[in-house]
């Protein structure tokens, strides 16, 4: 590491925003974030014998650097995933499969006679097909749909089979539908219509059958068994968060976010679904909780309405998950302050609903302090 950057390293702050990591060229080549830039910064240098080969390398191309400051860890994250889209940084592509989003789609098409569970990187193009995700790792969706199948005794491996029955039959993974029999066919649907019905978030009997298996195991003490079906649980866990998070923030939710920032200052944030309309850092000792309560419904009045007509048309696509998983994770936190407006609060006769809500939040930030 040169002087200069040591120099450069040792004077960040501690204090939350994103830093730009240069190659010799002046080129952008890594952008991440931090709670507190300084000590973030410093383990890329200094006791790195645990980072992983590609961190390594990118540490020896690593020649300035350059940051930005922001008021909290939350607008840091959001800046990052911000700066990661425009800038396109060679590492963080590097450190991240580009085609990191896979589908869970099903298709009902020609040559099977049933429906069949398909993975991808795009969504299925087959007409009346359902799609689930965006998903941000292929293995877990992989490893969630392999527990299901297996749990559920639909693990074919002749799944366009309709004469003859496979060999995961004959090891009790598969009920027989690729024989063709009118009632493996109408028991495996069923269990399609179970897995839809556990990725929309209506039923988890897929999830009790996974534990109870898990269960079981553990009591025969086959705790190989038992580890493998913890990990199905896992990873189909993981599955039903992101289509928590997908539904949250799809939804295009009025969304009041008041972080406190130090004792003299809170950051307030507007967001609908994904997208951050709006965002001022207030001063807590110019005004009393009574003026900053009916400051915060004007302005959210103002902003959400005059945002209704293009926000609400944001789709939620492979592009928006990033920041709807930031989005989700924050509010989601014991750290976080926000409050949900529904549309019948920026009405006229909504004001008091509004600002009462804005005054409990405005409270427990301070209380937060």
């Amino acid at each position: 590491m040169t002087a200069n950057l040591t120099d450069k390293v040792a004077s960040l702050p501690l204090t939350p925003g994103v830093y730009l990591m240069k190659d010799g060229l002046g080129h952008v080549i890594y952008v991440g974030k931090a709670k507190q830039l300084r000590k973030r910064v410093q383990s890329y240098f200094y006791n790195n014998k645990g980072h992983s080969p590609k961190v390594k390398q990118l540490v020896k191309h690593i020649r300035d650097l350059d940051y930005r400051l922001t008021d909290t860890e939350f607008e840091a994250f959001m800046l990052e995933c911000q700066l990661i889209k425009e800038i396109k940084p060679m590492y963080n592509r590097k450190m991240k499969n580009p085609l990191a989003y896979s589908y869970i789609s099903i298709v009902d098409k020609a040559p099977s006679p049933y429906r069949q569970i398909e993975i991808g990187y795009e969504p299925s193009a087959e007409a009346g097909s359902l799609i689930y995700g965006p998903y941000t790792s292929r293995s877990t969706v992989e490893r969630a749909v392999l527990g299901i199948k297996e749990s559920q005794r639909i693990l074919c491996s002749s799944p366009h089979s309709r004469s003859s029955r496979c060999l995961n039959h004959s090891l009790g993974l598969c009920i027989g539908m690729c024989g063709g029999g009118e009632a493996a066919v109408a028991q495996y649907e069923a269990v399609i219509d179970e897995m839809i019905c556990l990725l929309e978030g209506r039923d988890s009997g897929i999830v009790a059958g996974l534990e109870a298996r898990m269960e079981d195991a553990a009591l025969r003490f086959d705790f190989e068994t038992a580890a493998k079906f913890r990990d199905y649980l896992g990873a189909v866990h993981s599955l039903l968060q992101k289509e928590q998070v997908i539904e949250f923030t799809g939804a295009n939710k009025n969304i009041i976010v008041l972080e406190p920032v130090d004792e003299q200052s809170h950051k307030l944030i507007f967001i609908k679904g994904s997208v951050i309309l709006y965002r001022t850092l207030l001063a807590r000792d110019a005004l009393n909780e009574g003026q900053i309560t009916g400051m915060i419904a004007a302005s959210a009045r103002e902003v959400f309405r005059s945002s209704s007509q293009t926000a609400a048309t944001e789709e939620m696509s492979r592009h928006k998950i990033d920041e709807a998983q930031i989005i989700y994770s924050y509010l989601k936190s014991s750290s976080s302050h926000y409050l949900l407006v529904p549309p019948e609060w920026l009405e006229d006769e909504g004001v008091t609903g509004l600002e009462e809500g804005i005054a409990e939040l405005v409270q427990s930030s301070v209380l937060d302090m």
